[in-house]
């Protein structure tokens, strides 16, 4: 835990209980302040008095002397529609935080290297904690991934925190100071939540406000929304901006040309490592990932022989492409991180021979993109509320059917392709779909879809990524 004594003796009010938002409740008694906790949800709030906090009165709102408000992302404040306690915080000018900001205000003098963008995130803050720890550095992994940030490890000088940062923790962060920050990519994704495009934009770049010198600035320019922040960080004079990408050499840059990742941020460009002989980084947008990590850990001095040795042995994120098993001429592959197109595009540029489970609570823009993709669909496996729409987009294109379980869905498809051992068959779960409308989250349904194969066709391959 990393106590807060920052708010010793000062009132604090914490909103919304899950996970991070009781961690942080914790954290701030541990460090002297008087918390009061709230939940919209009567079951929640009743866990955390529980535990000894005190309730807020959500009915009365009586906000005098609070210092802050620490809000759980997940709660909506401002769209679709406005929070009655956010908009009384703001008019009575108590700022809105979330449990990442108390940490990297609490650990101030600490490294710290955020990373976000609409995909490739997790896989690129748990690759770049890898190279990072790899190398020796004393380093924390945390944010939106993982455990909450405030049961990380104390780290203080000469430590380092890689953080995955989402677009909700990035608009409730006011002391976010990076060393390097690195923005991957923007496409489309909680236009509902920011209001719309330009919104979403605005909290990705926050990540860039108040960086520490160098202001280090990796982003990734094979996106137009990306290619245009990165041009006018070069223009205000204030950052060292790195530029990625994998579509074409970068000058200054990292960039990965024909599957060799190539460094450009010295006097001349040199291979640090071939791509296409890493099995766990399979793809355009793994190498995207690997080009943006081994820039974070360049800017922070780690050697390119280091960065090439822990690219060697990166393990791999589960539910990112995570090979479950290999039953006959048929793989089986976790990607249920894929919540949108964007992300499922990643896998089924991957592989050939796809039995396709896909479903949940659509993003905006369903699966229309994916359409260059469906030849690679032998059959699709459709699940949750989206079931019915995409086997609309699919009529005529791709086969289909509609299953009310996940288990059934993967029962299906294994038999199907088993069946008919096309060389080189991928049973794919990649549902292109939020998984809240059928289970807690994304991980509940990887491990659903782990434990069924498992059942199933025996003993999955634990910890192995393709």
């Amino acid at each position: 835990m990393v106590p807060t004594p920052l708010y010793a003796g000062e009132r604090v009010v914490v909103m919304g209980l899950g996970k991070s938002g009781l961690s942080a409740a914790a954290a701030l008694r541990a460090g002297g302040a008087v918390v009061e906790v709230w939940d919209d949800k009567p079951g929640a709030l009743a866990e955390g008095k529980a535990k000894g906090f005190a309730a807020f009165d959500g009915a009365a709102m009586n906000l005098s002397g609070v210092r802050t408000i620490v809000w759980s992302p997940g709660i909506a404040h401002s769209f679709p529609k406005t929070h009655a306690l956010a908009v009384k915080a703001r008019n009575e000018n108590i700022p809105l935080v979330c449990d990442v900001d108390l940490l990297v205000e609490t650990q101030s003098d600490a490294t710290v290297v955020a990373i976000t963008g609409t995909n490739g995130k997790s896989t690129t803050t748990a690759l770049t904690a890898h190279l990072f720890k790899d190398a020796g550095r004393a380093t924390e992994v945390g944010g939106n991934l993982g455990i909450p940030a405030l049961d990380l490890a104390p780290l203080g000088r000469g430590g380092t925190y890689v953080l995955e940062l989402s677009s909700y923790q990035l608009e409730l962060m006011p002391h976010l100071a990076c060393d390097t920050a690195v923005l991957l990519n923007i496409t489309p994704d909680h236009l509902d939540r920011h209001g719309g495009m330009d919104g979403y934009i605005s909290a990705k770049r926050r990540i860039f406000a108040h960086q520490r010198p160098p202001r280090t600035a990796i982003i990734g320019i094979d996106d137009p929304h990306c290619a245009k922040l990165c041009d006018e960080l070069k223009g205000d004079g204030l950052h060292r901006v790195v530029p990625i990408s994998v579509t074409r050499a970068v000058p200054g840059g990292v960039y990965v040309q024909d599957g060799i990742l190539i460094d450009a941020t010295g006097n001349s460009p040199s291979t640090i490592v071939d791509l296409r002989g890493i099995a766990r980084l399979p793809g355009a947008h793994n190498w995207q990932n690997a080009a943006a990590a081994t820039a974070a850990a360049l800017s922070q001095g780690i050697s390119a022989a280091a960065i090439a040795a822990g690219l060697e042995t990166f393990p791999g994120l589960k539910h990112r492409q995570e090979l479950v098993s290999v039953v006959g001429k048929v793989t089986f592959v976790n990607d249920s991180k894929a919540t949108n197109a964007d992300a499922a595009e990643k896998a089924l540029l991957c592989y050939d021979n796809i039995y396709w489970i896909a479903g949940g609570q659509a993003k905006e823009g369903g699966i229309t993109s994916l359409a260059p993709l469906f030849p690679r669909i032998r059959h699709a496996f459709l699940i949750g509320e989206a079931a019915e729409a995409f086997a609309g987009v699919l009529n005529g294109k791709v086969s289909c059917t509609l299953f009310s379980d996940m288990p059934s869905a993967i029962k299906a498809a294994g038999e199907m392709a088993l069946a008919d051992q096309e060389p080189g068959a991928t049973v794919l779960l990649s549902p292109a779909c939020a998984s809240w409308d059928m289970f807690k989250s994304f991980e509940e349904r990887g491990d659903i879809f782990r434990a069924t194969v498992q059942q199933l066709w025996g003993q999955p391959l634990q910890g192995k990524q393709v």
